[in-house]
């Protein structure tokens, strides 16, 4: 009984956030929501805050996991980025980008909500930079790119993708395919790379390294 309680208070929790907004997701209206007296709300959680927070990890780690598997199938830039476009479609029909909105929102001066998003977030990161590592493996580039970081900017880019779509569809369908376009480049790039000639590929290494460690 607890169990369901518990599960009912924290996809309320979303679906509150997604109706009324971070502000309006008040223990009232969330119980409410879930069909539970207000009280369940403190019992289970202790605040509101802490609710909020659980749901943000918790429902992130379950979308995460839908795909992983997904992920572990890529091993191009241009395979990751459809992945992306995969994860866009999917999470913006299904009101996730409304209620991803509202908690980055939440979380500018919300030390609880704001370290749960940072969480769910990295939780992304995480799978985007195993990926990385696979589509750089053999590359002479792998060990001058610092993957974590390239992994940020990406999952970066994608929020704010999914973000600019409630305002600007069309800019943000223009924005992936652009990225799509980048990830071709790429590619190219990475294969043509070793022949460039021993002098030219040495002098772009140098450049490289240069650039990752000033």
């Amino acid at each position: 009984m607890a169990k369901t309680t518990r599960a009912d208070l924290l996809d309320a929790a979303l679906r509150t956030i997604a109706e009324r907004g971070f502000a309006g997701a008040s223990a009232r209206h969330i119980a409410t929501a879930a069909g539970q007296n207000q009280a369940l709300v403190f019992y289970h959680f202790g605040t509101v805050n802490d609710l909020i927070a659980a749901a943000c990890r918790e429902s992130t780690e379950s979308r995460v996991a839908l795909y992983r598997d997904r992920f572990d199938q890529a091993t191009t830039f241009a395979e990751l980025l459809a992945v992306g476009r995969e994860v866009h479609v999917t999470e913006h029909a299904e009101g996730n980008v409304a209620v991803l909105a509202q908690l980055l929102a939440g979380a500018r001066g919300n030390e609880v909500v704001g370290a749960a998003v940072a969480d769910a977030l990295n939780l992304w990161v995480v799978e985007v930079e195993k990926t990385l590592a696979r589509v750089l493996a053999g590359s002479p580039l792998l060990p001058l790119v610092d993957r974590g970081g390239l992994a940020r900017a990406i999952s970066a880019g994608f929020v704010g993708i999914e973000l600019l779509d409630g305002v600007d569809p069309a800019g943000a369908t223009r924005a992936l395919a652009s990225l799509e376009q980048l990830a071709v480049l790429t590619e190219t790039l990475l294969s043509e790379l070793d022949n460039l000639g021993p002098v030219t590929s040495r002098l772009v290494k140098r450049k490289l390294n240069a650039l990752t460690n000033p």
